[in-house]
């Protein structure tokens, strides 16, 4: 698999809709390049490119005018005007060389949630591919000391969660983490790893087979370079693109100070919803969760819980089968009610039009209707005309 980077040619990172040219090799290089260098991080790398316009023109820069930007002091400055390309082009050798695909923001496959989150990585990581359908995700996370009521609750909700259709993501991590990938892959679904260390040094390390097997079918990633070791900071900046990039965050079994807790935090502060599993109340990896139910996060007993929870898409999102997704709920639908929903458009409509269009009879639409209803998937304009939401 190539090593590209989907900017503009010049590594100007302006928004733009529809960028699938790679970057050229210097820009690859200048994009890598600044992301190596110690205390520039994603709100600094975005203060310094809305001062400077391009990641070049950063990279050039004098000490004295680099200095002028917002969270860049003496020594940063010193360091960005002082940093060795070399490693920049022993990263992107490595990463053309294990099939390692590298992403920015502007990137046609970047996670359009990922972008919405206050500090998205400037850079992305990626062993396997990223598919659109990935936008329709749910995090699942939790302790890595699983009891074994925890571990079965895991595997069932992310094997019905992933049967349904949705992407599990999580953190490769032992415990919670582990089981959740493994029950997507066992469902035959999507599962995306996010690592602490680099996608080419896993860790843990028996946990190298699960993430070459993700590989195959989803996608490892991280914002750390490939072979970054697994360092204690990193975890809790890996936990907010966990959360990032999916619609809402399921924790199973947490102790009141844990990295899932920190993660269901990020989860707020991005505006996804909160789900968390119920436990045992003499517990110790109870209580993080039954924290975040007092807290108001929503109580899950079954995968149905959490995709009836989960609101309309901001844009409706091609899958695999030729479809396209506007609501997670939609993922449920029998054969009678997809039709029935297919026949109603978005301006007011009478049952008997409804009815005509999908060749049914009328008392079962009304009976479909009422269960589309109830999902929230159409609405009542009047006593007989409906909507779709």
């Amino acid at each position: 698999m190539p090593t590209t980077i989907c900017d503009g040619d010049d590594g100007r990172l302006t928004p733009q809709d529809n960028l699938s040219e790679p970057l050229s090799d210097d820009s690859v290089l200048a994009v890598v390049r600044l992301s190596l260098i110690e205390g520039v991080g994603p709100l600094t790398s975005r203060a310094l490119i809305e001062r400077f316009g391009s990641v070049e023109a950063i990279l050039n820069a004098a000490p004295s005018a680099l200095k002028e930007v917002p969270r860049v002091g003496v020594k940063i400055a010193r360091a960005i005007a002082g940093s060795d390309p070399r490693e920049a082009e022993k990263v992107v050798e490595d990463c053309r060389e294990n099939g390692v695909t590298i992403l920015t923001e502007q990137s046609a496959s970047y996670p359009r949630l990922l972008r919405e989150i206050p500090d998205p990585p400037v850079i992305l990581y990626c062993r396997g591919q990223l598919l659109p359908q990935d936008s329709v995700s749910l995090a699942v996370v939790g302790t890595r000391h699983a009891s074994h009521y925890g571990r079965v609750q895991a595997e069932r909700l992310a094997r019905s969660l992933s049967g349904a259709g949705l992407t599990i993501v999580s953190g490769l991590a032992r415990g919670i983490d582990g089981i959740a990938h493994e029950a997507a892959l066992a469902a035959g679904g999507r599962t995306v790893a996010v690592t602490g260390g680099g996608v080419l040094n896993i860790y843990p390390p028996e946990h190298d087979g699960l993430a070459q097997r993700i590989a195959e079918s989803g996608v490892v990633m991280s914002e750390s370079p490939p072979r970054s070791p697994p360092l204690s900071g990193a975890f809790p900046q890996r936990n907010r693109i966990i959360t990032g990039m999916a619609l809402g965050v399921l924790v199973v079994e947490a102790a009141l100070r844990s990295g899932a807790l920190i993660s269901a935090r990020h989860a707020m502060e991005q505006g996804r919803e909160v789900f968390a599993l119920p436990g045992r109340v003499d517990s110790r990896t109870s209580r993080g969760c039954h924290r975040l139910l007092r807290d108001g996060a929503c109580l899950v007993e079954s995968a149905e819980d959490i995709i009836e929870e989960l609101g309309p898409l901001v844009e409706a999102v091609p899958m695999e089968d030729g479809r396209t997704l506007a609501h997670p709920a939609e993922l449920q639908l029998n054969d009678q009610e997809r039709l029935v929903l297919d026949a109603i458009p978005v301006e007011p409509t009478s049952i008997d039009d409804i009815a005509l269009a999908c060749g049914l009879p009328v008392h079962r639409v009304l009976a479909t209707m009422s269960v589309l209803e109830m999902r929230l998937l159409i609405g009542r304009v009047s006593g007989n005309l409906v909507v779709r939401k």
